[in-house]
């Protein structure tokens, strides 16, 4: 693997999710001096996906690590650059300086012309035994990622805000029962999201209570609760967990740096320029309205295609309009 970072880069990827590598495939194609920065697996959150379905070209769906091997390996034939590795400090542009500078682990300095900022997201975890261990085998954070998986089987949501009550009537499409577990007695979501849901025969509230453990072996086999005021505990069997107890950005790096949303999403334009110019963002990171695998590669060959046209511009090797 090429791990060159000598002199100042064109571009420097930060996160190696789809977003990111897909930022690195049009960037590399484009021949531009692209370094990839990644802190843990390249792939992001789709390596704990057991099958993605819904993503084009893959009629039968795709083991979720198989298809980021497939986009890390499509990146570095194109010549993307990889280091394993995390940025842990920014330097913006200033009159002396026409490039950018990120601190790594360990104090080393890489430069680069512009960024693009692909450090996506982590949903919220229970942190309760079993979660870990059965990530992509039965739990699941995105009920349109895995819903198609859980025909005619029962299933559990944990939450009770509007993203909790949102899937859990997605669910009731595939289900054949969708148990809804709020460690509240009543729900926060929107009235109208309650409505539809209290409306769903296939749903059913269990109120007051969280879940503590999660059963199975190499699959979801059940769940165990606990009434947040009586302390009884309960099993409750299904072949899924849906967890949607909130989603936090990976963001802490540029949140004095760059403009944000009230979460700490990076708020972006249509061509994923951020409020620095020369810092693109895309992915999980950004403030949309979608999380998907295929919105995410969209908006990574967007950053790379516009952070071209504005090296190109600085560069004054731009093509004459």
């Amino acid at each position: 693997m090429n791990t060159k970072t000598s002199g100042v880069y064109d571009i420097l990827i930060i996160g190696g999710g789809p977003a990111g590598l897909s930022a690195g495939i049009y960037s590399s194609r484009a021949r531009m001096k692209t370094l990839l920065l990644e802190r843990a697996g390249f792939g992001g959150q789709i390596l704990t996906a057991d099958v993605i379905e819904n993503f084009p070209g893959f009629p039968e769906g795709i083991n979720g690590a198989s298809l980021a091997e497939l986009m890390h390996e499509q990146a570095e034939r194109f010549g993307l650059e990889f280091r394993d590795s995390e940025a842990k400090g920014l330097t913006l542009k200033n009159d002396d300086k026409d490039h950018f500078e990120v601190k790594l682990e360990g104090g080393e300095n890489l430069s680069a012309f512009s960024l693009i900022i692909a450090t996506g997201a982590n949903w919220n975890k229970l942190g309760v035994p079993g979660e870990e261990e059965l990530a992509g085998r039965g739990v699941s954070y995105c009920a349109t990622c895995d819903g198609p998986l859980f025909k005619n089987k029962d299933i559990v949501v944990v939450g009770g805000g509007d993203t909790a009550l949102e899937d859990a009537i997605f669910l009731t499409r595939f289900a054949k029962r969708v148990k809804l577990v709020h460690r509240r007695d009543r729900l926060r979501a929107t009235k109208i999201l309650q409505e539809k849901a209290f409306a769903a025969k296939k749903i059913e509230f269990v109120y007051n209570a969280i879940v503590t453990q999660i059963n199975g072996d190499k699959k979801v086999s059940g769940v165990k609760t606990k009434d947040v005021n009586t302390g009884e505990e309960k099993a409750l069997s299904c072949a899924g967990v849906f967890i949607f107890v909130g989603i936090s950005p990976n963001s802490r790096l540029f949140k004095d740096i760059l403009k944000t949303d009230e979460k700490g999403y990076i708020i972006t334009d249509e061509d994923m320029k951020t409020s620095v110019n020369g810092i693109f963002a895309c992915g999980d990171v950004r403030k949309k309205a979608l999380r998907q695998v295929v919105t995410a590669t969209g908006e990574g060959a967007l950053a790379a295609v516009n952070a071209q046209a504005y090296i190109e511009r600085l560069k004054g090797t731009a093509y004459p309009a």
